[in-house]
């Protein structure tokens, strides 16, 4: 039991240390000149815009929620990564 006890807080201890990393990584995604920039908590850093001309707004709208939704599955996919190395093969917690 001290066991599982310990190896809940380095656990805890990790997830903390990856929030960290998590917070100073940036995520981009681009479609046709759109860009968004988005750190690995999911907050908006940088959002370009192409030189608008005679663009309809719905496309630009499409456009943006394109770059969003890709930034955000990266974003989800490194936080995934990054807690498998730390789980590692070994972590077995009862009910998980």
């Amino acid at each position: 039991m001290f066991d599982k006890a310990k190896q809940m807080y380095r656990l805890q201890k990790k997830a903390r240390e990856i929030k960290g990393q998590l917070k100073n990584t940036h995520i981009e995604a681009e479609d046709e000149g759109v860009t968004v920039v988005i750190d690995g908590e999911q907050n908006v850093v940088k959002v370009t815009l192409p030189e608008l001309t005679n663009e309809k707004k719905e496309d630009l709208e499409k456009k943006l929620e394109k770059c969003f939704n890709k930034a955000v599955k990266k974003s989800q996919q490194i936080g995934a990564d990054l807690m498998k190395s730390v789980m590692g093969p070994d972590f077995n917690l009862p009910g998980m």
